[in-house]
């Protein structure tokens, strides 16, 4: 016996786990709201214990010989877990991969100029794709790739971290440098307070400008 399939707006298949009488099983090993094992005891003692707590029993490991179930508040569960997962879905829509090509041979200035673009980059909150792209024989000294990369990771080492350590890739090598996680968040957050912040100052412009009914 599995969970409860059901259909979304838009036509997703989504599983719910069982609740309350829903739950068909002769017995279930409960767990408490706090975490607490209560032990193995009988569905009806089971919805007992909720109806009397004024909480749902969900069952959250059906596979489970007997099947798993815990006493919680359902309907704030299901509401902060779409929270964390639209937050997480905010964050990875404001999370922007940038590129940025080295030559293996590059002079000191262009170093520097490259070097300030992944600062600015990694200062935005976006990842930086690092490509070192090899000539001819460059091919064959795939460590002064390594070496030029391992060394950009460095000079940048305040503002991001390697999140993909180098790797070759045809005539390419490849290294990601994510922002530290809390001044990604910051940046982001920074982002979404300044679009909501245009988005209600052109609405009242957008208001002034509607043709009377």
């Amino acid at each position: 016996m599995g969970a409860d399939p059901h259909r979304s707006s838009r036509g997703e298949a989504i599983t719910e786990p069982r609740i309350n009488d829903r739950i068909r099983v002769p017995e279930v090993r409960l767990v408490g709201p706090e975490g607490e094992q209560v032990g193995v005891v009988s569905i009806g003692e089971a919805l007992r214990l909720a109806q009397d707590s004024e909480l749902d029993l969900v069952e959250v490991a059906p596979m489970a010989r007997p099947p798993v179930v815990k006493l919680m508040d359902y309907g704030k569960f299901k509401y902060e877990a779409a929270q964390k997962a639209r937050e997480a879905r905010r964050n990875q829509a404001l999370t922007v991969i940038k590129e940025m090509r080295l030559r293996l041979k590059i002079d000191p200035h262009d170093y520097e100029t490259k070097k300030g673009h992944v600062e600015r980059f990694l200062k935005g909150g976006d990842k930086v794709k690092i490509t070192v792209m090899f000539r001819g024989r460059e091919q064959s000294r795939p460590e002064m790739g390594y070496k030029l990369l391992q060394r950009l990771a460095g000079d940048v080492a305040d503002l991001g971290v390697v999140e993909s350590n180098p790797k070759q890739d045809g005539r390419n090598m490849v290294m990601v440098i994510a922002p530290h996680r809390n001044q990604a968040a910051t940046d982001a957050a920074r982002r979404t307070a300044k679009q909501e912040k245009h988005a209600a100052h052109d609405e009242p412009a957008q208001a002034e400008q509607a043709p009377p009914a």
